[in-house]
């Protein structure tokens, strides 16, 4: 049975939010008052499923079931988590809170995705206060995994775990901050940029797109991967960070920093600051650049999770936790039958200006089905340590339909040859029931060390036997040998 997540305010946050639970197998009930809840909501989620599950290498959860109801009672009844993104007004998250409790389950996390105010103040007249927590995301939610979970002595500890579980398990990563602060780390610190920015549009210096290209094209990319101070550790060289200190410290205290002074935000500087990003971002649509921003991150998210690095190390961790894919031929269920070795959607990076996955992500796709076989008969790390392995001397995909953004794919394998030094497959590509692709590899067994052809030794050469004994029961695929033009 799913869980169910609550919903309270469908905005461009709490749309998030349910894209993000929605896509990671949660019921989501939704309420908000606003007639056009449920187009904004569905215009996030176009968004979310086009790009959320291209994140993952594995395939996702079944996606949950997403109602819309007219009161917060109806809403918050049996849910397991509600998540509050109403106006930043303190008042009425009061007010609401109230309401949720007086209908919601007494063991529920109640997360609020308030920027600026502390949990104290949120728990104050409530019922149950240990209820409540901040739990305050980045925008798009469905693809930035920080969290900010802010919590009090009120929170009992069984219930702060619970939500960091809750969070992981979505793909989070909830940040713990066990002393509360207005607007918490992140908002802090990037108001401080933004103080800075707006004194350097007031005094002429530069405008928004060159401040925004200063990010973007400089220490944005760093801090994607490393964050300020493990970049700034880096820039003391050997010595580290104390020689970075040292060297740079000083400057805090230089003339020119205004970080703690905020200039006015009169008519002029508001209106410099609207008129230059007119100028910088107005010929694109809200949802155009809401779309170049999903694929853009996406990429340098993937990136990272090639390196194992920042949050991409998160990413890879998530796959790990959702995998259902064999490992070793004792893992699979039905020797018999071909062997499932890709389960995924289509990420926004695979696609091409025809808007559909392009052959080079075929290839990628097909490389990672015969990865998999190749450990399932034993061809793992440690054997390719040992300083053999399989090199791939010949391949042969055809190209039989298309798959677009976020569409799920499946790889299935089956083994026509697996003697000697010859391991030969066959994989089909599907999109439901759809045959997409079909790749057919044959791999020759190497010696790593004189780059030639050699005989694996039994902890490959049993279980490849035992696979092509197994799999040389099925009927041969269509298209087998088949050359270049012949369909």
């Amino acid at each position: 049975m799913m869980a169910t997540a609550a919903i309270i305010g469908g905005g461009v946050i709490g749309g998030g939010w349910a894209a993000r639970f929605l896509l990671m197998g949660w019921d989501v009930r939704v309420f908000d008052p606003d007639p056009e809840a449920e187009r904004k909501i569905a215009e996030v989620l176009a968004g979310a499923r086009a790009s959320l599950p291209g994140l993952a290498d594995v395939a996702m959860p079944q996606e949950g079931r997403l109602t819309f109801h007219p009161t917060i009672p109806e809403a918050v009844a049996g849910a397991e988590w509600i998540q509050e993104s109403v106006p930043e007004r303190l008042e009425l998250k009061r007010k609401v809170y109230q309401t949720v409790q007086e209908h919601c389950a007494p063991d529920a996390v109640i997360g609020s995705s308030t920027s600026g105010f502390k949990p104290s103040e949120l728990q104050g007249d409530a019922v149950r206060p240990g209820q409540i927590v901040v739990t305050h995301p980045f925008n798009p939610v469905y693809l930035l995994p920080l969290i900010e979970l802010v919590t009090t002595e009120a929170n009992p500890v069984e219930l702060v775990d619970r939500a960091k579980a809750v969070l992981e398990g979505i793909g989070c990563y909830p940040l713990h901050l066990k002393k509360e602060i207005d607007a918490h780390i992140a908002d802090r610190f990037l108001e401080a940029v933004w103080r800075e920015a707006l004194w350097l549009i007031k005094d002429g210096i530069a405008t928004t797109e060159e401040i925004d290209n200063a990010i973007r094209y400089g220490f944005g990319l760093r801090w994607a991967q490393m964050g300020l101070f493990e970049t700034y550790r880096i820039a003391g060289g050997e010595a580290g960070m104390r020689h970075f200190i040292e060297q740079f410290g000083p400057c805090l205290s230089w003339p020119w920093t205004k970080l703690m002074d905020v200039p006015d935000l009169d008519d002029a500087l508001i209106d410099a600051v609207a008129g230059q990003s007119d100028a910088q971002s107005g010929a694109y649509s809200i949802r155009e650049l809401e779309r170049m921003r999903d694929t853009n991150l996406v990429s340098i998210l993937r990136g990272l999770k090639a390196q194992n690095w920042g949050a991409g190390a998160l990413l890879k961790a998530q796959d790990v936790r959702m995998s259902t894919l064999p490992e070793r031929l004792e893992d699979v269920a039905d020797l018999s039958q071909p062997i499932l070795t890709v389960s995924q959607a289509v990420p926004l990076d695979w696609t091409d200006y025809n808007g559909h996955m392009n052959e080079a992500r075929y290839l990628t796709a097909f490389g990672d089905a015969t990865d998999r076989m190749m450990r399932l008969v034993g061809c793992d790390a440690d054997y390719v340590a040992s300083g053999v392995s399989f090199f791939t001397v010949e391949t042969h995909i055809r190209h039989l339909d298309e798959a677009k953004a976020g569409a799920r794919i499946r790889v299935e394998s089956q083994c026509l040859e697996g003697q000697g030094k010859r391991m030969h497959l066959f994989h089909r590509m599907y999109g439901g029931e759809r045959l997409l692709a079909t790749g057919e590899h044959m791999l020759i067994h190497v010696s790593l060390e004189t780059r030639s052809s050699a005989m694996p030794d039994d902890r490959v050469a049993v279980p490849m036997a035992r696979l092509a004994e197994t799999h040389a029961g099925l009927p041969r695929p269509e298209g087998a040998g088949k050359a270049v033009g012949v369909r």
